[in-house]
């Protein structure tokens, strides 16, 4: 197969984990017969510094001229820590979400049995646990009408961000996790705040209104916060789990602790254009530059990214040697055990292509 990928490291630690993700996607493509060529562009931050668009033009149009992106993380504290700041690198993820039609974002959250331990859940609880979080993600809070904090006309200072969603909107997304539950374990859990919210109200409502078109797909219904806590008291309860965008943002993050390193989890966003895949962790701007960055998400988004066209057997190939560098604890120092060998990143991404090759 022929694939032209975007490359887009953005910020922090981006660079350095891109590196490998797209060495360990080489590997591949070289073992399997692929014709694989890349092209980098500007995003985040390091696109505000050199044309001051965290999204500019031209990387649009490259994003839209390949066949899949291939994204790392945007995020710098220089503007984190500037309420004022006009242009953020978090503008620059919303904008090729929005400008590609990226409105369903797919987060595995899946345990590995020699990495249990680093959980801050008990053993049992997590041990098996398995589920996808489909997050609508063009949608609700992040892109609805804004206003900045200003003083209105009694004085008080206030802000406005509106909630919006559409039925075309909703329907989509639940059918994207209709589709998935269909693959899996035929479990689907609605997420939403129904009791309080009015844009909830037209999610379980449309909800319940395409149920019956999926016989074979038990579907129930959880608030947000009671989905919360059943993430930690029982998360192998969930098999799919479909949400607004805000919720999804925080309920994935939470998810992501369970398997005990945020570095582990990749994610696919999917929609109108070209797919989107990256790990779900932030720039970790404090870990640039040092080789201690966990490249094994954005790897892992290369596994997800060869099973999107089809690619089964490229894709299983990368997760058993990542699977394979666990077991034998060529890790990264966050998850690495007591006692254990010192690998960075750039030591962790070689053992996985040679793997590979030598596979």
């Amino acid at each position: 197969m022929k694939l032209k990928i975007a490359v887009l490291a953005g910020d922090g630690i981006g660079p350095e984990i891109m590196e490998q993700g797209v060495a360990v996607m080489s590997a591949v493509a070289d073992k399997f017969g692929h014709d694989v060529s890349y092209k980098d562009a500007l995003c985040g931050a390091h696109a505000i510094d050199e044309v001051g668009d965290p999204f500019p033009e031209e990387t649009f149009q490259t994003c839209m001229d390949a066949d899949a992106v291939l994204f790392a993380s945007v995020g710098d504290p220089k503007f984190d820590n500037n309420p004022s700041a006009k242009v953020r690198p978090e503008q620059g993820l919303l904008a090729m979400r929005k400008k590609l039609g990226l409105y369903a974002n797919i987060r595995p959250v899946e345990t590995f049995d020699c990495l249990v331990h680093k959980s801050p859940l008990k053993d049992e609880l997590v041990k098996g646990a398995d589920f996808i979080c489909i997050r609508e993600l063009t949608g609700g809070m992040y892109f609805g009408k804004k206003q900045e904090p200003t003083v209105n006309a009694d004085g008080i200072e206030d802000a406005l961000d509106t909630n919006y969603y559409s039925r075309p909107e909703v329907e989509r997304i639940l059918r994207v996790g209709y589709q998935y539950a269909r693959q899996r374990r035929k479990h689907l859990t609605v997420v939403d705040k129904a009791n309080v919210l009015a844009s909830s109200r037209l999610w379980r409502k449309v909800a319940q209104e395409i149920m019956g078109e999926y016989p074979d797909v038990t579907t129930d219904f959880m608030y947000v916060d009671n989905a919360a806590m059943r993430m930690i008291q029982e998360p192998k309860f969930f098999d799919v789990m479909v949400t607004e965008n805000t919720f999804g943002d925080i309920l994935t993050d939470e998810g992501s602790c369970i398997t005990g390193s945020m570095g582990l989890l990749p994610s696919a966003s999917t929609g109108e254009h070209t797919p989107v895949f990256e790990p779900i962790h932030g720039s970790w701007p404090q870990g640039k530059g040092l080789n201690i960055a966990n490249p094994l998400a954005q790897i892992l988004s290369v596994a997800m990214l060869y099973e999107y066209f089809g690619l089964k057997e490229e894709g299983s190939l990368i997760r058993e040697a990542v699977n394979a560098s666990l077991d034998q604890n060529v890790r990264t120092p966050e998850i690495q055990v007591e006692g254990g060998a010192k690998y960075g990143t750039k030591e962790v991404g070689k053992w996985i292509v040679d793997y590979i090759r030598n596979k």
